[in-house]
């Protein structure tokens, strides 16, 4: 992906969703019915460069993908978007305008990816967050001008904890019921900005609310994402009718069994239902996917992309993974990578591509 994403590991992630609502101004591109695959990873492309490359991109075997958009003064809408400062659609004219003028024939499924960085508002700063909630809008804006399917929110904390209660109170002192409250809220007033501006939009969240669970004697204070509950809570109980929530489950990264997809999908559909504030909407509006990391640890045991033996899958591996996902997930299953890439630099090997159009054949 860009800068920040190549010091830490990006989690990004693209659920699955039954249907994509659309508003009259601008559709999206397509259906969304059936099994897709998205694309993601370290080569995440910008709007000049899918203009560029379009008719390349759309000879691999995905159906779509994550991006990321740079204003025409060269901000970062994903990196700079949780902050005080303020954007304007009219910044991302050129963006937007890459994408109309893109000769789209097969990826219907695109995604413009956002951030919660750098996350340097707080939780109870009110003019602050009237900036955060009116960028998200901005995103929405592009998205739906771009006449895209949706956002894909990272909520990785890769400046600031903003959801976890233990290190984020000695930024901005408070009680863990203080910060509940507040988060809810502003999950609320996020939700509806981006609805303002995007009625009908899917919404990919990278982590839904089995990370934000206690186990044994622990409190949801005292977990890495514990605040994220809450915030869940606020977008469910706001979101329109036609906006669908996706729960990314970035667990299935290194998946290997059929096993695992099941009892995954089981806890997102069900399991999760118990979890939330809002369950009929839940029921409702949220939907499961599966991401899979094509050259998973890639960071710490490498890639070879001569003798596949010494990764972490085969092709063969690879083919029999995604094809569980798509077997299980309510609609998407994306393909995350590093040094892999699809677009650039060392490009991922045929028996890879071949084995991942198989997988999709399969499910067609």
């Amino acid at each position: 992906m860009n800068d920040r994403s190549r010091r830490t590991r990006v989690r990004v992630a693209i659920g699955a969703v039954a249907l994509a609502g659309a508003t009259m101004i601008a559709p999206a591109r397509g259906a969304s019915g059936g099994k897709k695959l998205i694309e993601s990873g370290y080569d995440e492309p910008d709007t000049r460069f899918i203009r560029a490359h379009i008719a390349e991109m759309e000879q691999s075997p995905f159906d779509g993908l994550l991006f990321h958009v740079v204003s025409d003064h060269g901000d970062s809408l994903t990196w700079h978007i949780w902050s005080h400062k303020r954007f304007e659609r009219s910044d991302f004219d050129g963006a937007v305008n890459d994408l109309d003028s893109t000769r789209f024939r097969k990826f219907t499924e695109m995604f413009l990816r956002v951030n919660s960085s750098p996350g340097d508002v707080s939780w109870f700063d009110d003019e602050g967050w009237a900036t955060v909630a009116h960028n998200f809008g901005v995103a929405a804006r592009i998205a739906r001008d771009g006449r895209c399917r949706g956002l894909v929110f990272d909520a990785e904390q890769y400046f600031t904890p903003l959801f976890d209660y233990p290190r984020i109170q000695k930024l901005w002192p408070g009680s863990f019921e203080q910060y509940s409250a507040a988060v809810k809220q502003r999950g609320r007033e996020w939700i509806r900005a981006i609805n303002a501006e995007f009625p009908g939009v899917t919404l990919v969240m990278t982590v839904g609310y089995a990370p934000t669970q206690p186990h044994g004697l622990e409190k949801r204070s005292s977990i890495h994402y514990g605040l994220l509950a809450d915030f869940l809570d606020g977008v469910i109980e706001a979101m329109s009718p036609e906006t669908r929530v996706v729960d990314g489950w970035e667990a299935s990264f290194a998946y290997r069994e059929k096993n695992q997809f099941k009892t995954a999908y089981d806890t997102m559909r069900k399991k999760a239902v118990g979890w939330t504030a809002s369950p009929d909407r839940y029921k409702r509006q949220v939907r499961a996917g599966f991401g899979i990391w094509l050259d998973n640890e890639s960071d710490t045991r490498g890639w070879d992309a001569q003798d596949h033996g010494k990764n972490y899958r085969t092709p063969s591996d690879f083919e029999r993974t995604v094809s569980d996902a798509l077997a299980t997930t309510d609609g998407y299953v994306w393909i995350y990578s590093q040094k892999a890439r699809w677009w650039s630099g060392p490009r991922v090997p045929k028996a890879y591509v071949d084995a991942l159009a198989r997988a999709k054949a399969a499910h067609r």
